[in-house]
């Protein structure tokens, strides 16, 4: 506990959490978003970006520029330093149809309310709602707070898809998803009103921290005036150099991902063995962030239309180029090599590893979104549509590159041993038991097949809450590990959400990341709890 009655928490060797309390506040949510305002007018060395939720700050930091120990000091004189005047208050007003097929609990919300359902519109657009943050999906802000008579508790089953642009209610909040999502809230109405656009040409997201939003009840004509059209930028430039027969279980461009949007809830993403996609760049000589093909488990076939070198790093899946001349030729790992027209490069069969990255020479040219070219699968956009490779799709190169390739590439060889992973425990390891934080350093974990980019899943001996197993959403980065009730582990990844509600008992190093990235369902894993002002950092 600082002077201030702050706790500063390690998050990971490259963030920390600034804890003010651990109650829904409006006062308190207000220091925080004070203190997110004072770090981004006065940065310290090595700050890269800072996450505003209901009661505390996550600050990220370059660990090459700057230790916790210095990032922490940073903080808590900042935390003694008088607040700056609080920037200009911007209002909203989003017309919403309430009811009917738009908003159907509705009806089961004014029941359980004892209210009529004109009443529980009334009392909704009666109010005046801050924006306490932004977290969840991108663009999605927690609004609060709403009237008393309108608390209800989030469904007991989430709905598998919540329409876009929903409006709905959860406990003391409210808000707007802003794109089609699973979601355990009561909807209640819909707006017409685009609550984030990854193309607009200022903020992407329409409501920001702090903000202050009221709902009008309107009429689906009215709602529909105040729609926001997205538009996409135009295609790549380049002629195009490979034709895709077959996108494989999942390809998407990735590159060194988006960074500076966590506040408003939009992802790293990025490769998610930026060690892999690094070599097969190198390997090139490449800059180190082109783009590249990231595949999953089993990758593509396609076709090169005119003469291209790529290399190939990552998982071993078999790479094969098919040559109607010389006959199918086994691709090396980490080398540069020359497709003529006509070759088929696919991925036979997964030998080690899960993620293989293929890079062309000079870069995949899609256009850029918010400063990256990355595949953002959960809000869609970024990459090809925001999608993965298939039939028919045609990729085009930055710029042709000539001239000598760059470095051969080294890979790694598989195990059968279980990866042995470095975590900083925190920033709630308090709040599971004894056993639980020795558990984490003594038991075995396996991966489960749901994992995805979003999360590693992972099975064993649950881990046990001292209480309850929520807590009011705060920030996480990838390598975050969760603990859902049910005591199972969930590793944050690259595509994961920017904040969450689950306690998190430790948080992988950043330099781990990528081997646990290459873990299949059935591979094994163990943690190693290790100090975050001993890891990396300046001294």
């Amino acid at each position: 506990m600082s002077a201030s009655g702050a706790r500063l928490l390690p998050v990971g060797d490259r963030a920390l959490a600034v804890e003010l309390g651990r109650a829904l506040d409006p006062a308190l949510n207000a220091r925080v978003r004070a203190l997110d305002e004072a770090v981004r007018e006065r940065p310290f060395p090595g700050f890269l970006e800072s996450v505003p939720t209901f009661a505390s700050l996550l600050v990220v930091f370059e660990p090459e520029r700057t230790s916790f120990a210095d990032a922490r000091d940073a903080l808590e004189r900042l935390l003694h330093t008088p607040p700056a005047a609080a920037p200009p208050i911007r209002i909203h007003a989003i017309p919403v149809v309430y009811g009917g097929d738009e908003g159907p609990d509705l009806a089961e919300v004014a029941r359980r309310c004892n209210l009529t359902q004109d009443e529980v519109v009334s009392r909704h657009a009666a109010g005046e709602y801050t924006a306490f943050f932004l977290g969840f999906l991108p663009g999605f802000a927690y609004l609060g707070t709403v009237a008393p008579e309108l608390e209800m508790p989030r469904r007991s089953s989430p709905r598998p898809r919540v329409p876009a642009r929903t409006v709905a209610i959860a406990g003391r909040l409210t808000g707007v998803y802003p794109y089609a999502s699973p979601g355990g809230w009561n909807l209640i109405g819909r707006t017409r009103r685009a609550m984030f656009d990854p193309f607009a040409t200022q903020s992407p997201a329409t409501i920001e921290p702090g903000d202050r939003v009221r709902f009008v009840a309107a009429a689906g004509a009215d709602a529909a005036d105040a729609a926001v059209i997205r538009r996409a930028p135009g295609p790549a430039a380049g002629p195009p150099v490979v034709e895709v027969l077959e996108g494989g279980l999942l390809t998407t461009i990735q590159d060194e991902g988006r960074r500076g949007l966590r506040r408003i809830g939009v992802p790293w993403c990025g490769a998610l063995d930026a060690a892999a996609a690094g070599a097969a760049n190198r390997a090139l000589g490449n800059p180190p962030g082109a783009a590249v093909l990231e595949c999953t488990a089993a990758g593509p076939t396609q076709r090169f239309l005119t003469a291209t070198r790529f290399a190939v790093a990552g998982a071993d899946l078999g790479a094969v180029l098919e040559r109607s001349d010389l006959g199918s030729w086994p691709v090396p790992a980490g080398r540069s090599v020359v497709a003529r027209a006509g070759n088929v490069l696919s991925m036979r069969e997964r030998r080690f590893g899960l993620r293989a990255y293929i890079a062309l020479a000079g870069g995949v040219d899609v256009p850029e979104v918010l400063g990256s070219r990355s595949t953002d699968l959960v809000a869609g956009f970024g990459g090809l549509d925001g999608r993965g490779l298939r039939t028919g799709d045609v990729l085009s190169l930055v710029r042709r590159a000539s001239g000598s390739a760059g470095s051969d590439a080294e890979t790694s060889a598989a195990s059968s041993a279980p990866l042995v992973v470095r975590v900083v425990a925190g920033p709630q390891d308090d709040m599971f038991t004894d056993d639980a934080l020795a558990r984490l350093e003594t038991a075995t974990f396996e991966v489960t097949p749901l994992s995805d980019r979003t999360g590693c899943r992972l099975s064993g001996e649950p881990l046990a809450h001292r209480a309850t197993g929520e807590i009011l959403s705060d920030g996480m980065v990838p390598g975050c590990i969760q603990v859902p009730p049910d005591g199972q582990p969930i590793v944050m990844m690259a595509d994961g959400p920017t904040t969450g509600g689950y306690p998190k008992i430790a948080t992988v190093v950043t330099s781990d990341l990528p081997t646990l990235a290459q873990l299949a369902p059935g591979d094994r894993v163990r943690f190693r709890i290790v100090s975050a002002d001993a890891l990396g950092g300046r001294r």
